[in-house]
């Protein structure tokens, strides 16, 4: 068993396209019309192309807006992405405008940082101990 799929919710796909690939250099994987205003809209990463893919998933259902609402309000990360170099990382990020609630720290063997993926989420940054 592995994991094949995982999702964010998003206030607006398009928007979430254009971060999730432009900004943090996911590559588009899957983008098919589901119903008038939804696509089956997902990313993964361009180093494993047939890797796990992201879904971003619409957030118009009231229980998925309430619990992402409230891991926002309370400061906790909807998903972790794992990078070679958090700090690095971090850094290239700020300079493309990424608005960050958690800089870079270390949290034992581990480097961690936490941005606001601007559809509503927040996402931490991983570096795994070598």
């Amino acid at each position: 068993m592995k994991i094949h799929l995982t999702s964010v919710f998003v206030d607006d796909q398009a928007r979430a396209l254009s971060f999730y690939t432009e900004i943090l250099g996911f590559v588009k994987k899957h983008d098919v019309p589901v119903g008038a205003q939804d696509r089956w809209l997902t990313v993964v990463s361009p180093d494993e192309p047939g890797g796990t893919e992201l879904l971003l998933e619409p957030a118009r259902h009231p229980a998925a807006r309430t619990y992402r609402d409230a891991l926002v309000k309370d400061g906790i990360p909807l998903a972790q992405f794992a990078v070679d170099d958090v700090r690095a990382e971090y850094e290239r990020l700020c300079g493309l405008g990424v608005r960050f609630t958690q800089e870079p720290a270390e949290m034992g063997p581990v480097t961690v940082a936490v941005f606001d993926d601007t559809c509503g989420n927040l996402i931490q940054l991983a570096t795994k101990p070598r």
